[in-house]
């Protein structure tokens, strides 16, 4: 844990608590990454026991969700943090929620692919969503690492990414509306692939709010639906 951000408390039992809490929300993180990595090329691959592990990881990250929030509610409850320690367990909650969500998006990416099994139509690789989910899996854990660290200095490059992610998943639409104008039997797989990239896509969304949620731990400043040039000020001023 970075002790220019973390202080250290008089009790040691409230240090290692905080330290508790980083560690299961990284270990939820990393978890979730699996599971996106995992769900994505289960679905491309047409590959049935990587989307059924994924589906059995969903339950584990929803009981990592519960228990960490329980634990935040706790400390808040008997300690009365204040200042940073305070932020970071708000900040916690909040990163565990769009965590989970991340989660659930993989868990749906993987059931769909499970519901594909014994298909015809399912013959190719559906390259076109490789380049979207490596993209997505930088942000993620790009992320991460500014929640682990408890440094924004990256912040700024992660969530421009988000437009690159947003204009990959514009012209991923736009060619699998033209395969499915040229050829009606498209339509079926279009419409998975549709599926799958509208879910990466919100994937990069829940990366983007993490950020934003380690921004407001670090500097006590809320940057939820501000601009890009406020963000980026924010960002760069010291406290």
């Amino acid at each position: 844990m970075d002790n220019n951000k973390i202080k250290q408390h008089i009790s040691r039992q409230f240090n290692e608590e905080m330290e508790d809490i980083r560690n299961k929300v990284l270990a939820m993180g990393g978890l979730v990454e699996q599971q996106v990595d995992l769900a994505t090329k289960a679905f491309m691959g047409y590959d049935m026991e990587g989307a059924e592990t994924v589906v059995k990881q969903d339950q584990l990250v929803n009981e990592l969700e519960k228990d960490i929030d329980h634990e935040c509610t706790e400390i808040m409850a008997r300690r009365q943090p204040a200042a940073f320690d305070l932020r970071m367990l708000i900040a916690t909650i909040k990163i565990i929620t769009d965590l989970e969500r991340i989660g659930d998006e993989a868990a749906r990416i993987a059931r769909m692919t499970m519901r594909l099994e014994g298909s015809d139509y399912y013959q190719d690789k559906y390259y076109e969503i490789e380049h979207l989910l490596e993209l997505v899996k930088d942000m993620l854990n790009g992320a991460l690492d500014a929640y682990a660290r408890t440094d924004v200095e990256e912040v700024i490059e992660i969530t421009a990414q988000d437009t690159k992610v947003d204009r990959e998943y514009t012209s991923i639409t736009r060619q699998l509306i033209t395969q499915m104008m040229e050829n009606p039997r498209n339509i079926t797989r279009a419409l998975d692939m549709l599926w799958t990239a509208r879910a990466l896509e919100r994937i990069g969304d829940h990366a983007c709010n993490v950020c934003e949620h380690v921004i407001y731990m670090v500097k006590g400043k809320d940057v939820r639906h501000v601009s890009r040039e406020e963000l980026e000020k924010t960002v760069k001023t010291a406290r």
